[in-house]
């Protein structure tokens, strides 16, 4: 995958190279919670630890974070990702979201996610698992296909 014109793995149908690389790169900083968050994840996709340890609070860190990320990292194809809700604040968020991965035939990481901004930078500190959403066959798909969820994903359930 060519990375720097493709779309981005955030779902954000927006180049990769105009979306998260740039947070990636250190070009720039999240705006906000969510943007800090879909960086993030696209950070997972593309395997960039370095970029996920530097926005984790380091107040959260632990010994192990680096082996822990590269494992998860390869160990896990992500789909896709679908945005509940943000909820924004000066210098504390919440972002509730589902990050798609690939099991039999899939399953799901449905969090709420709490984010700090400290020195003028979001970081996320932690999240509560949630339960899994059911998906609608009208649904549109949450692999950034814009097809509806029946005549993508939906059809191998």
């Amino acid at each position: 995958m060519k990375i720097s014109t493709d779309s981005c793995p955030c779902c954000s149908y927006l180049p990769y190279n105009s979306c998260c690389q740039p947070l990636h790169k250190n070009v720039h900083t999240a705006i906000n919670a969510e943007q800090l968050m879909r960086s993030r994840y696209s950070a997972f996709c593309v395997g960039d630890i370095n970029y996920l340890l530097t926005t984790l609070h380091p107040s959260y860190r632990q010994d192990n974070d680096e082996a822990a990320l590269q494992s998860t990292i390869q160990q896990t194809n992500w789909l896709g990702l679908t945005v509940i809700q943000h909820k924004p604040g000066i210098d504390i968020a919440t972002v509730e979201f589902i990050a798609f991965y690939k099991s039999q035939p899939f399953e799901q990481l449905h969090e709420l996610s709490r984010f700090k901004k400290e020195a003028g930078q979001w970081l996320y500190t932690d999240g509560d698992m949630l339960s899994p959403v059911k998906l609608h066959r009208n649904d549109i798909c949450f692999c950034n296909s814009a097809k509806k969820f029946k005549k993508c994903h939906g059809r191998v359930l």
